[in-house]
């Protein structure tokens, strides 16, 4: 990323550009379904403790907020989107493209996704990367050739894993939980076969990353919720989603291991727990000064009381940053720090 403070006339200069979008009143918040939550909370306080209009929070899915974030500038279009991944260059050209020039990349904290099912499943669940990976790709390697996926129970791919149906629910492909997933478990599970790590990581990306359409793994839409009620109906039924749902649900649902690590906020904060990710949220600096308690909403989301250690944010999951990167993002996120992806 390259970073440049925005002077106070190029900030004057984008109110003026954005003065359609002052016949709004409330903060309009789009993007990820795994931060949403975390706005949400914000949102609540924000509005609790001001008394101004609560912002309008939809979980639109990372893909799906950038879309519609870069959109333009004014009021028809967000002033804020979440995102479970960093903003691509693509998608960044997409807001150029249509005049949202100057935005701040703020990195929240940092998430692990887990892989969760229902406490009365009786066993104890720990999973390598390339287990995960056997069980959910479209395409495995199977004597020496990658072929469609063949493998219906767990125990075929690991006798030592029970013998039930693999079978596990995850987000869509407009999803940035998907895209980390992808990144982060299907292509390293991938890459740890010894003949395919010799190929390559650019193959690895090329061949390992299409999930499985035949069954296994289903698509489940933007709410994790629903996710969650499913394992709860399904004992065998595994669930992809940030660690928050986990978090919050941890009274029926139980995670499964990964490489021997629990998902938890010392092993996602160490990255000792190999499925992690940072979390953001961008704010359009052309809105700053024109909607209503915009800025004012940008300092309650990045205080100490929210996102520090011990804040309400992450009472809900969130694993704060380091003392030193957080005030770096916290100087930034008020100042009005603009970025440009690569």
């Amino acid at each position: 990323m390259k970073f440049a403070k925005l002077t106070a006339s190029t900030l004057a200069i984008a109110a003026v550009s954005a003065t359609a979008a002052a016949a709004r009143d409330e903060i309009r918040i789009v993007g990820s379904s795994t931060v949403f939550p975390y706005t949400q909370a914000v949102a609540e306080q924000f509005s609790s403790v001001t008394g101004a209009a609560s912002p309008i929070v939809e979980s639109t899915g990372t893909g799906g907020g950038m879309k519609i974030f870069c959109g333009g500038i004014g009021e028809g279009h967000p002033d804020i989107t979440g995102a479970s991944r960093a903003m691509k260059k693509s998608e960044f050209d997409l807001c150029v493209e249509n005049g949202v020039v100057d935005i701040t990349e703020v990195q929240i904290g940092n998430d692990g996704l887990s892989i969760a099912m229902s406490r009365s499943n009786e066993f104890d669940w720990d999973l390598t990367l390339t287990e995960v990976y056997m069980a959910l790709a479209a395409e495995v390697p199977v004597d020496g050739q990658m072929v469609a996926n063949p493998y219906t129970m767990w125990n075929e791919i690991n006798p030592d894993l029970p013998e039930v149906e693999i079978l596990a629910y995850g987000p869509p492909p407009t999803s940035g939980t998907r895209d980390a997933f992808v990144e982060l478990a299907m292509v390293a599970g991938c890459e740890e076969i010894p003949y395919i790590h010799d190929m390559g990581s650019d193959w690895a990306e090329e061949h390992c990353a299409r999930m499985r359409q035949d069954g296994p793994f289903v698509e489940a839409g933007e709410n994790d919720n629903l996710i969650v009620q499913r394992l709860n109906a399904d004992a065998n039924a595994m669930g992809i989603f940030g660690y928050s749902f986990l978090y919050e649900n941890l009274d029926t649902l139980k995670s499964v291991h990964v490489d021997g690590v629990e998902p938890s906020p010392e092993t996602i904060a160490t990255g000792d727990y190999p499925i992690s990710r940072p979390l953001f949220f961008y704010v359009k600096n052309a809105h700053r000064g024109v909607i209503p308690n915009l800025q004012d909403f940008v300092e309650e989301y990045v205080s100490e009381e929210a996102m520090g250690p011990g804040g309400y944010l992450s009472e809900r999951g969130l694993v704060p940053l380091q003392d030193e990167p957080r005030a770096m993002v916290q100087d930034a996120a008020m100042d009005g720090v603009s970025f440009t992806a690569e």
